[in-house]
This record gives C-alpha cells, sequence and structure tokens, in this order.
C-alpha cells in the first residue's frame, strides 16, 4: 500500500472510531443511570439511631445519602412525625428502614409520596388498627418472655442484666454491655399507638427475618412479612442483626433502593 493511500485509510478508520464513540455517547446520555434514593433509617425500641452506625457506614461508601431519624419513643404519633420531618426534607424518592418498634413507624410513615418501598429489620409490621401492644399480647406458644421490666413513670426498659442474651447475643459483649446501660426507655404509649393505613398496602416491602431473635419470635416475623407481601431474607442473628451484621442488612437495603416501586 502506497505511503498515501496508508495515510487516508487510518484517517478514516480514526473518524469511524470516533462517530461509534460519539454514539455510544449519545446512547448513554438518552439513558441516564437511575438516581440513587435517599435512606431513611429508624430506630426501634430501647435503642437510638447511633445503632445504624455500621448500617449508615457501608450505604454512604456505596453512594447513598443516608439520613437517621431520632425517634422520641414516647408515642407511636410523635415518632411518625419525626419520621415525616425527615422525609419532608429530602429532594427525591426515600426508602424507609425500620428496625423492631421501628416497623410500626414505618408503617404508619410511609404513605408519604416520596417513600419508593419500605425494608423491616426484625421488625413489626402491623395492620390497621394494630398496635405493637396487640401484635404481642398473644405470643408465640414456647418463645422466649422479653425481660421487659413493670412500666416506671409510664415507660419501659429492659433489664441490663439480661439485656445482652435477648437483644444483642451475637453484638460483642462490650458493645453489648453499652447498648444495656444507653437503652432508651420507651413511652407505654409508644407501645399502644395504632396503626391507621399500613404503607406496606401500596408500598413494595423487604424483611430481614432474624433466625435467632428473642425478642420477636421468628415465626411472628415470618408471618408478619407474609401478610405484608414482602420480599423476605433470612438470617443468622439476633434482634439487634443491624448491629452484629450490617453487611447483611445494607445488602437488602440496597437490593430494595433496586428494586422499589409501587406494587
Amino acid at each position: 500500500m502506497n505511503p498515501l493511500r496508508r495515510v487516508l485509510v487510518i484517517a478514516a478508520s480514526a473518524a469511524l472510531l470516533a462517530t461509534g464513540a460519539t454514539a455510544a455517547t449519545a446512547t448513554t446520555d438518552q439513558h441516564p443511570s437511575k438516581p440513587k434514593p435517599t435512606i431513611v433509617l429508624v430506630h426501634g425500641a430501647f435503642a437510638d439511631g447511633s445503632g445504624w452506625a455500621g448500617v449508615h457506614n457501608i450505604l454512604v461508601k456505596d453512594g447513598y445519602t443516608v439520613s437517621i431519624v431520632q425517634n422520641p419513643t414516647l408515642s407511636l404519633t410523635g415518632d411518625v412525625a419525626a419520621t415525616k420531618r425527615v422525609i419532608a426534607s429530602i429532594n427525591g424518592p426515600v426508602i424507609l428502614v425500620g428496625h423492631s418498634y421501628g416497623g410500626a413507624v414505618i408503617s404508619e410513615a410511609g404513605t408519604d409520596a416520596k417513600v419508593a418501598g419500605l425494608v423491616y429489620v426484625a421488625a413489626f409490621a402491623p395492620e390497621t388498627g394494630e398496635s405493637v401492644q396487640s401484635l404481642i399480647a398473644n405470643p408465640v406458644p414456647g418463645a422466649p418472655v422479653p425481660p421487659i421490666l413493670p412500666p416506671k413513670d409510664g415507660f419501659l426498659s429492659l433489664d441490663r442484666a439480661k439485656f445482652a442474651h435477648a437483644f444483642a447475643a451475637d453484638v460483642e459483649p462490650d458493645v453489648a454491655a453499652f447498648m444495656a446501660d444507653s437503652q432508651v426507655p420507651w413511652g407505654v404509649e409508644a407501645l399502644g399507638g395504632k396503626i391507621t393505613v399500613p404503607a406496606w398496602k401500596t408500598k413494595k416491602s423487604w424483611y430481614l427475618l432474624a433466625a435467632d431473635d428473642l425478642m420477636i419470635p421468628p415465626a411472628a416475623q415470618r408471618a408478619m412479612a407474609t401478610r405484608a407481601g414482602a420480599t423476605i431474607v433470612e438470617t443468622a442473628g439476633s434482634h439487634a442483626v443491624f448491629v452484629a451484621n450490617p453487611a447483611v442488612v445494607a445488602k437488602l437495603i440496597e437490593d430494595a433502593a433496586e428494586g422499589a416501586g409501587t406494587k
């Protein structure tokens, strides 16, 4: 091939490659990746938002914006209001995540239009008219009894000496001891708060079932998750699975973020 012809062939090839690259860019621009929803984490009874630290760190590392609700745990109404204030501050879709009693909170608050999906982590998922109190009124036969002390000044707490075994058996002992000492008293009024319209009736939901939970029996978890039509993932873990194994919790949340939408 003479030199001139070789130059022309190289130039033509370069032009074709450039055209292909431009077309590929244009195609990509026409189909931009879906923005990640914001993750809102709602804690349950006898705990506060700091327990979500491990889950938070994984989600942030994976590119998610995360907000953590600090529930007063005085009443269901107050905790729903606290959650809705956080949701209102967010632009775009939200994945609402609740642990334990936090499941009741997200069931009530999750009807907000911004909420694209719900994730229950060893959590209560009440039906219309139900409360945590009504759900625990008839425990599964043979299930362990949580070491909840008699109410004092309208608040409930767990026996510190039994906290680690019942609530956080797979958490590092020093962390479980701290959780026992820093537990947040749970208002009796919150226990009795009834759900009006549960969000799981209209929103997709996911449920992480903790197989070794001594606070909410696994059989009860499965029954609630099945009733809600949730995608169920079962894992070994105590009631504090979100502290002991944040990776499995974060994975389910990210799966929900990818698959969320209306039922």
